[in-house]
């Protein structure tokens, strides 16, 4: 062979090389544009969905045990009760793992979507639920927590799919406040969640009156308008084009992926040409002997631990106070209504959806936004850190102040205005950057594997709060309240711990953070 074969069969390898980290630095320092906007709208439009009908439950669950729940108590039995509020965190920690592996394998346009789909008809499908009559409740409820299982599969796959999709095609200035942008819509799901509950009950004021029954179109219509925001977003996640960096590292077409970068940054559409010539080169697999050999590794493996065990230790706060502020709110017995028989219905409803729309508005949204405007000039790590640490000291104040806290009505209002801020530090802090960490310190090819496993030890912690508060009345009703929250406590000092496992994001590359040379990282066949 001659030295000018050999000098440019050497050479080759690096101008693919080149290549890649050229198209890759274009994503990287591309200005924010439409397209960007786009995908935040798209992505949180289905975060919009989920937090909707996750959250919507703390409120429906009431208007349940007034229709099928006894007589006496008007109120769910606990398997019911606990049967709704674990389902979809079970069913959204398996679509978690199952859509994770899945867009990693088979790419993330050809998953997207899907989730929205099984969403959308497991939601309306929960408002068709049973019969609705007093004769069979146990097969209402039954069927009920079914679907809300089935919708948290689907729920469950956009928390892998969206955070990678908006994290793999945003500029790095500005990476984290994209993926804040699209988790900060669970805050406004929530919010309306409660807010379209408010305003149902109060349409209903006179026939609840008149005949409490009607409770029963009341939740149905709650829950059935969860699907109208995620029929409004399939079209546009169904046409979002795929990401450049799976096209280049996964399916090794480092000039489709090119075309679709310089497409995509000037036109927010890419296109394939199907008579083109296909040129695959050499990249790193994913198989499971190279998953054992990448998080084998203590460098490795140790982010994954911090990632996952911190989304655990928050969730099991944040589940166990978000789905049952209602509960809480009746424990302290706080704003209890006076009134009797039917009016008593109404009223409780009413405070139910008021309490709710308070802890959103005073915890939860600010919480968002101001992660959104610190997470690109503070970083990822140090508002983790800040939340865990402010989480545990609230939480401890909760528990070991509980007595004192609830011995008067100027207490009870203090104890509600530390919950409200229990929220705003759980958002201002690893709520978000929970969410945000996995979804870039991975390879691409593990990217959306590793995102689901975190994502769904959190719901795994989820499962965990929602069984410990049926201990809520050992020793007397309630009394195991306080030590609930100082369990909230020792799980937060614990995701102090696991943060020191993750690295800082701000302002490195998805390929620097995913701790493999990037020369000769691909090379020609």
């Amino acid at each position: 062979m001659s030295t000018s074969l050999v000098s440019a069969a050497e050479s080759y390898p690096l101008t693919i090389n080149s290549r890649r980290r050229a198209a890759l630095q274009e994503i990287d320092i591309a200005p924010f544009t439409w397209f960007h906007a786009r995908v935040c709208l798209v992505a949180g439009i289905g975060f919009f969905t989920d937090a909707y009908d996750i959250f919507a439950i703390n409120i429906a669950s009431v208007m349940l045990g007034y229709v099928y729940g006894p007589q006496d108590t008007h109120q769910l039995n606990t398997k019911q009760n606990l049967g709704i509020k674990v389902a979809t965190p079970i069913g959204t920690l398996l679509g978690q793992l199952v859509f994770g592996w899945l867009a990693d394998r088979v790419g993330r346009k050809r998953m997207y979507g899907i989730e929205l789909m099984i969403i959308i008809v497991a939601t309306f499908a929960q408002s068709l639920s049973g019969s609705g009559r007093r004769g069979g409740p146990v097969g209402t409820i039954g069927v009920l927590i079914v679907w809300r299982f089935l919708m948290g599969i689907g729920i469950g796959g956009d928390y892998p799919l969206s955070a990678v999709i908006s994290s793999e095609f945003a500029p790095m200035r500005v990476r984290g406040r994209m993926m804040a942008a699209v988790f900060s819509s669970q805050g406004w799901g929530a919010f309306v969640a409660a807010l379209v509950a408010l305003i149902t009950v109060a349409a209903y004021h006179e026939s609840i009156l008149a005949n409490p029954a009607h409770v029963d179109d009341v939740w149905r219509i709650l829950i059935g308008l969860g699907c109208v925001p995620g029929c409004i977003g399939l079209y546009y996640r169904l046409t979002i084009p795929e990401t450049p960096r799976f096209t280049m590292d996964i399916e090794r077409n480092v000039q489709q992926a090119s075309d679709d970068i310089r497409n995509v940054l000037t036109t927010g559409t890419s296109t394939v040409d199907p008579d083109a010539p296909i040129c695959r080169v050499n990249a790193p697999k994913a198989t499971w002997a190279d998953f054992r050999a990448y998080f084998g590794q203590w460098k490795n493996g140790k982010v994954l631990l911090g990632t996952a065990w911190s989304w655990f230790a928050l969730d099991i706060a944040f589940y166990g106070l978000g789905l049952n502020n209602s509960v809480l709110l009746n424990v302290i017995d706080f704003d209890t209504p006076s009134s009797t028989g039917s009016h008593l219905i109404y009223n409780t409803l009413l405070d139910t959806c008021i309490n709710n729309l308070i802890f959103s508005a005073g915890g939860l949204l600010p919480g968002y936004y101001f992660a959104f405007l610190f997470i690109d000039s503070w970083g990822r790590k140090p508002i983790q850190l800040m939340g865990f640490t402010i989480l545990a000291i609230l939480f401890i104040v909760l528990g070991f102040g509980y007595d004192k806290l609830n011995a008067t009505d100027a207490a009870k209002r203090g104890f509600i205005v530390l919950v409200c801020f229990a929220n705003f530090f759980q958002n201002f802090g690893p709520n978000t950057t929970t969410f945000t960490v996995p979804g870039e310190v991975f390879p691409t090819r593990y990217r959306s594997t590793a995102h689901g496993i975190s994502a769904a030890s959190g719901k795994f912690g989820a499962v965990v709060a929602q069984v410990v508060l049926i201990a809520r009345d050992v020793g007397g009703p309630n009394r195991f309240i306080k030590h609930i929250l100082e369990i909230f406590a020792f799980f937060m000092l614990t995701g102090i711990l696991s943060t020191l496992l993750i690295p800082e994001t701000k302002g490195l590359s998805l390929e620097e953070l995913s701790n493999e040379k990037q020369e000769g990282f691909i090379r020609s066949n």
